[in-house]
């Protein structure tokens, strides 16, 4: 466990099962807009849609897999570039477009075998709703709606696009292992291919 890592989250004190649920967890589900990027949909002249990604997050999405820790994405929007990210980021359980994300979500947790209690989910508007107060851990960014706030566990530091993946992913390896030793992987060569 990194504990200099951990005790910068009160919460993890006052809530003494949110621990070991974090050290179980098996998936983490991420929403996109207002989770992976700040929420923004620029258009260009041709109506093509461009997100902004933080490239913190793919290390994020990237390790927690080689860590026993399956990485799913569940988002009402669709479009080239978040397609393009995805498969960059080589995330498997991927469901773009999705309006019923409680369907998409318990389809993912049945094909895996695993329960919603070994589950985390990270989102920021009341879509989310439909899973967030299902799961094991519901995290949101420091800037969700508040809705969606009073039915975390736990509401993250970053905001919208600033990394709240990295966040996720740091929080989860910490509850297992020192930081330093959970990053070894990112630190080879092959973890960028």
């Amino acid at each position: 466990m990194d504990m200099a890592f951990l005790t910068s989250y009160p919460v993890l004190n006052n809530d003494l099962t949110l621990l070991p649920t974090l050290q179980a967890l098996k998936l983490v589900v991420f929403d996109v807009d207002g989770v992976l990027t700040d929420g923004r949909l620029l258009y260009t002249e041709h109506g093509e849609t461009l997100k902004r990604f933080n490239v913190k997050d793919g290390v994020a999405m990237k390790l927690l897999p080689q860590w026993g820790v399956q990485v799913a994405v569940i988002t009402a929007k669709d479009s080239a570039p978040l397609r393009q990210r995805m498969k960059e980021l080589k995330v498997v359980h991927f469901y773009p477009g999705c309006h019923n994300k409680a369907a998409a979500f318990n389809e993912l947790i049945a094909q895996l075998g695993i329960t919603s209690a070994e589950a985390a989910y990270v989102g920021d508007d009341v879509i989310d709703l439909q899973v967030m107060p299902n799961v094991g851990v519901a995290l949101c960014p420091a800037d969700a709606h508040i809705l969606v706030q009073r039915y975390c566990h736990l509401v993250l530091n970053k905001s919208a696009g600033e990394g709240v993946a990295r966040e996720v992913a740091d929080m989860v390896l910490a509850s297992r292992m020192p930081l330093e030793q959970a990053y070894e992987l990112a630190q080879k060569p092959e973890f960028e291919k």
